[in-house]
């Protein structure tokens, strides 16, 4: 009887080291990402769904509070991926930096106007007072300053007001209607559409008028070069994740229901819309265009000068990890 016991308890022993042992190969990535931001609702997905470890990695998420500190621990060490935009990694791969893109959304938004208003066009906001989220340099204002050049003869920097402020003051000014246009983070652009605003011109649209391609995706998992060559499998392994949710969540109502908790949505018209908002964004599973890229990275360049892009002008080789690369 000793020995029976003796032999389970080794067994079992054995079998508790062996399986210790094959979580401990399960390569770990740690993501960096703002607590709050709505990539959170992917992240969540995949680790839900078991989209991670079936595709040969176990995610970690480490919330940040902010872009600019997702950066410093992506830099430092402390993270395998953040999200950015791919002019940031463009910047860095032009200084030297061995970064790598992999596309997450192609989510930029509209200028909005308030109920009520008379706007047609861009040229009827002259003199007006038009609310910006993300600064002086955020990519939307840029290519809807370079779409009212184009189309109105129009210098919005000087024929109009610009109010700067964080995502949450123009949100809330935009729906008090102290503001002719505002422009803000695609969520909370959503939140503001499902308040009554309406979008006087999408940057899609500006964008198409522009020549660039509006399939082109704005932001990424950003990754280090290193990992792509030692380790494709986990670069791989993330985009197929990404693309497992994004599948999920395209057909799955029950999936979004599992997430409202996260969406902060104060409303149903705001989750529809936050839902929609998000659904819109996700990007072709194909080549990302890198002409079309490098065009958009040259006008980013001409109006948002080194304080955007550096001394980056033309594109960098290596930006996009493209599918099936």
């Amino acid at each position: 009887m000793m020995s029976f016991f003796s032999t389970i308890r080794a067994t079992s022993a054995a079998l508790l080291l062996c399986a210790g042992a094959a979580f401990a190969e399960t390569p770990v990535l740690r993501a960096a990402v703002l607590e709050f931001g709505t990539v959170n609702w992917e992240l969540d997905s995949i680790k839900h769904n078991g989209f991670d470890t079936a595709n040969g990695f176990d995610l970690q998420v480490q919330g940040v509070a902010g872009g600019s500190a997702a950066q410093v621990a992506f830099q430092g060490g402390e993270a395998d991926v953040i999200v950015s935009d791919w002019l940031w990694v463009a910047r860095q791969r032009a200084e030297g930096k061995d970064y790598i893109f992999v596309p997450y959304s192609k989510a930029v938004g509209a200028l909005l106007i308030p109920e009520g208003s008379t706007a047609t066009s861009l040229a009827d906001l002259k003199g007006g007072k038009i609310g910006i989220a993300g600064g002086p340099l955020d990519k939307s204002w840029l290519i809807l300053r370079a779409y009212a050049e184009k189309m109105h003869g129009m210098d919005l920097v000087t024929e109009t007001e610009q109010v700067f402020g964080a995502p949450p003051l123009i949100f809330k000014t935009g729906l008090q209607g102290e503001l002719d246009g505002a422009i803000n983070f695609w969520h909370f652009l959503a939140k503001m559409e499902a308040g009554g605003m309406t979008p006087l011109i999408t940057v899609d649209d500006a964008a198409r008028e522009l020549g660039l391609d509006p399939e082109t995706p704005l932001l990424g998992y950003v990754m280090r070069g290193e990992m792509l060559r030692d380790h494709p499998e986990l670069v791989e392994g993330l985009a197929a994740a990404s693309r497992a949710t994004k599948d999920l969540l395209v057909s799955s109502d029950a999936e979004w229901d599992r997430l409202r908790p996260r969406m902060n949505a104060k409303s149903d018209a705001e989750f529809a819309a936050l839902k929609a908002g998000f659904i819109a964004g996700i990007p072709a599973n194909q080549p990302v265009d890198e002409d079309a890229a490098a065009r958009m990275l040259a006008l980013m360049a001409e109006l948002g000068g080194e304080k955007l892009v550096g001394a980056v002008t033309t594109l960098p080789e290596g930006v996009f990890v493209q599918p099936g690369s």
